[in-house]
């Protein structure tokens, strides 16, 4: 073991948890259910902006899974999403004109609310766009999953990013409020993405699928990373690393298993390519709140201009989850 790189992990998670103090000042409440939080063994906690459009069917769809409670961020959407959110009653809200970027992309909000409210919980953190699926997702509620991890003694859950698109243009048919995304961007990359090791977290790093190919082909180890630990039995001293891609202590890291065995994970459908896409694509280049000043964002607004087409001949509709089982994208591992 480098105990320079034991030592230097250490101040850096000490680092970000005064951060994730300090940022709390950036927040207002809106709705804050103090009871519901406290009584929910399992919350979601999400950072947004703008994203009205998407609302309904992302609560729809986590609730159904079982999720009791939400957590918001709003950073200062004009379209009405606060106030939409603020009226739904398993909700509690926080807002914010704090840019983005000095929030580290959002993560020290998050760190904050973990730290404050969600001490013993499990919390899901996941944008509106993305939707987790899990083992026996379509049978189990997400209170069976969570109860099995604390048997196993296991403290995190791992997925894949997995990047959804249309067959076509994207912007070819118009997405509705409340509409399923995956009725329009139901195919994905079965194959193509790359796993090397980062021993200083000890977590996996995947790269891939379309964003890789149509967008970064000229340069894929720059292309956006595919692995997250979103889901995380939270406790003092855990912090989100590097979005949800990492987190520290680093043993929460180890959730995929490149060494042949059985170990379970699952999957973020990402429904980031919708007909409501292109128009955010340029917004978020214009406004330099993301990462290296948003220099993905200047990517996809110049490479959606010409209306590409992200589907090709290697792709698959999506069925379930256990496709994506088959397809070794995810593992049901010894949970039976």
């Amino acid at each position: 073991m480098n105990i320079r790189n034991v030592i230097r992990r250490g101040l850096r998670r000490r680092r970000w948890y005064i951060r994730a103090i300090r940022k709390r000042r950036d927040l207002r409440s809106v709705s804050v259910h103090r009871k519901a939080i406290r009584s929910a063994p399992c919350v979601v906690i999400c950072v947004l902006r703008d994203e009205r459009i998407r609302l309904p069917y992302f609560l729809q769809y986590y609730r159904d899974m079982g999720i009791q409670h939400f957590l918001f961020v709003d950073n200062d959407s004009s379209d009405g999403s606060r106030e939409y959110l603020a009226e739904q009653k398993d909700c509690s809200v926080w807002t914010t004109q704090a840019s983005y970027a000095r929030s580290r992309f959002g993560i020290d909000w998050v760190n904050w609310l973990g730290r404050r409210w969600c001490l013993g919980k499990w919390v899901l953190c996941v944008d509106v766009d993305e939707f987790f699926v899990y083992p026996f997702c379509d049978t189990r509620p997400i209170g069976a999953l969570t109860d099995w991890l604390d048997g196993s003694q296991l403290k995190s859950f791992g997925t894949m990013l997995l990047d959804m698109y249309p067959k076509g243009p994207i912007n070819a048919e118009p997405y509705t409020a409340g509409q399923n995304p995956l009725e329009i961007a139901n195919w994905f990359d079965s194959g193509n993405y790359t796993v090397s090791r980062n021993w200083d977290y000890n977590s996996l790093w995947i790269q891939g699928g379309p964003r890789a190919r149509m967008f970064f082909a000229d340069a894929p180890k720059t292309a956006p990373a595919l692995n997250k630990v979103p889901l995380v039995k939270w406790r003092r001293g855990v912090v989100f690393a590097s979005s949800t891609h990492m987190v520290l202590p680093r043993g929460l890291n180890l959730v995929f298993d490149d060494l042949g065995g059985e170990k379970a994970c699952g999957v973020l459908l990402h429904t980031k390519f919708l007909s409501t896409f292109e128009a955010r694509a340029k917004a978020e280049a214009a406004r330099l709140e993301h990462y290296k000043e948003a220099r993905e964002y200047h990517v996809y607004a110049e490479g959606l201009e010409d209306a590409p087409d992200l589907w090709c001949k290697w792709s698959e509709k999506y069925i379930n989850w256990r496709q994506l089982e088959i397809l070794g994208l995810m593992s049901k591992g010894n949970w039976a």
